[in-house]
């Protein structure tokens, strides 16, 4: 499988350095960069891509304006040299955001992101309860049944009309919304955090300012779910 990337930035500099990126990657080419928002959005339109590297501050038409104006939109990566734009990356389901200047390694790690998704998302995997039984529940991936051990589940993460969820032993793939995962993983075991994530309480170790660390990932806190979060964790309040 060949991956189709497409980079969207004003800055000739930073699309020069993503393609430089990509160039030697196997298995992965660019479909075409471009600098301005409109020959991005015509070329979206008409042509099949899979990973979209878009920057965010653009003139006349900004990255975040782009994507909403996609009806079904490539996997996303946000790249910006402003930090705070990675809430409202999360809130239109971007699977990643890259910090200016975007650094080769973190830019190979988004990159498998995106393949780790697009590989877990072709086994369309569905999620069942395990009758008789609170501590598991079943992924269902094909002819096969995988047992996901509810205490070894870190986060879940909502990505377009799939959820990512994280375990100590991988990532799993299942078609849903944060929604309907909500119903799989309640209250008090698990908490919605942000329009996209869903945490194991049991798993958090620090929340600092508006971000919950767990297991060496950093989740959003929206602001609508912050006071019920502290609610239900006074000690971090």
């Amino acid at each position: 499988m060949i991956l189709n990337c497409v980079i969207v930035d004003d800055e000739p500099l930073a699309r020069e350095i993503l393609a430089g990126f990509i160039g030697p990657l196997p298995g992965v080419m660019l479909a075409g960069a471009f600098g301005n928002a409109f020959e991005a959005l015509h070329f979206l339109k008409t042509h099949p891509v899979d990973a979209l590297f878009l920057d965010i501050e653009m003139p006349e038409i900004s990255g975040i304006a782009l994507l909403r104006s996609l009806p079904q939109p490539p996997i996303t990566v946000f790249t910006t040299a402003f930090r705070d734009y990675a809430f409202e990356g999360f809130e239109l389901g971007v699977i990643d955001f890259l910090l200016k200047p975007i650094a080769q390694e973190r830019f190979l790690r988004s990159l498998e992101k995106i393949t780790d998704f697009l590989a877990l998302q072709k086994k369309e995997a569905g999620l069942e309860r395990n009758p008789g039984h609170d501590e598991s529940i079943f992924v269902k991936s094909g002819v096969e049944k995988i047992k996901l051990v509810l205490t070894d589940i870190l986060f879940i993460q909502g990505l377009k009309d799939y959820a990512i969820i994280h375990s100590i032993s991988g990532k799993t793939v299942v078609k849903g919304s944060v929604k309907s995962m909500q119903e799989l993983f309640p209250e008090p075991f698990f908490i919605r955090v942000h329009k996209s994530f869903i945490v194991a309480c049991h798993r958090i170790r620090r929340i600092s300012r508006n971000r919950i660390l767990i297991g060496g990932h950093s989740i959003p806190i929206g602001k609508v779910y912050r006071e019920q979060l502290l609610k239900q964790l006074p000690g971090f309040s």
